[in-house]
């Protein structure tokens, strides 16, 4: 009877753990079963707003902005990306408060080419939750990065910028992603608007009487460069 009790305790415990491993191998594979991306490509469509002398406001003579976005994923945490954006900026001294010594009033029409290499930091883990566990479908970012700014005549030219800003990024499909965002790009001259100095004060700081623009974006991406799951390699 003990020998007979005992193989039965011995399957039993056989049983046991072949159940055991049989779920834990479930679980892993149902929050792994899909992909992780690399690499993300699309473009936004919104609005850029000149800021400067003649304009303080961000929301004020905003005009029509296109972008071709690239961005490489570091971490679900983590990317770093590439914007190459087109549109127009528009400003005039009617309707603003502050004097200024010029006879007459003034107005600029001129065209922007913006390229900037940025890194996006998200809140949390971005994805489905079924490539990496614990990412969420909806996230906030910060933006930060380093630009460079072409602008037309009068006084055109190229210019460095700093773009700061945020989002707010939804995973609308296993590959498509949907972010929203408003980045302002501080440029380091003042001739944005035609003008530099109006005043005719010379001021030093890098930030100190420059011009710059903000930009309102929906952007739409597609995510390539599936990570290789069976090498355990993060270059991949």
């Amino acid at each position: 009877m003990r020998d007979v009790t005992t193989e039965r305790r011995r399957w039993r415990a056989v049983i046991s753990l072949l159940l055991f491993a049989f779920t834990r191998f479930s679980l892993s594979a149902n929050a792994q079963e899909e992909p992780e991306y690399r690499l993300e490509i699309g473009a936004g469509l919104g609005t850029v707003a000149y800021v400067g002398d003649y304009n303080g406001n961000i929301l004020k003579g905003m005009q029509p902005w296109g972008a071709l976005i690239a961005k490489y994923r570091m971490n679900p945490r983590l990317s770093m990306g590439l914007t190459v954006g087109f549109g127009k900026l528009k400003g005039s001294s009617d309707k603003v408060k502050t004097w200024y010594p010029q006879e007459e009033p003034y107005a600029f029409d001129k065209t922007l080419i913006d390229a900037s290499a940025r890194i996006e930091y998200n809140f949390w883990a971005f994805g489905t939750g079924r490539e990496y566990r614990g990412a969420k479908r909806l996230t906030p970012c910060i933006i930060l990065g380093l630009g460079a700014t072409h602008h037309g005549k009068p006084e055109g030219g190229m210019a460095i910028n700093i773009p700061v800003g945020v989002g707010l990024k939804y995973k609308a499909g296993d590959r498509l992603n949907l972010t929203a965002e408003w980045v302002m790009h501080f440029t380091l001259n003042d001739k944005l608007d035609g003008v530099k100095d109006p005043y005719g004060i010379q001021s030093s700081g890098i930030f100190k009487n420059t011009d710059g623009y903000s930009i309102l974006q929906l952007a739409v991406t597609y995510d390539l460069w599936a990570k290789c799951k069976t090498c355990n390699n993060d270059r991949y």
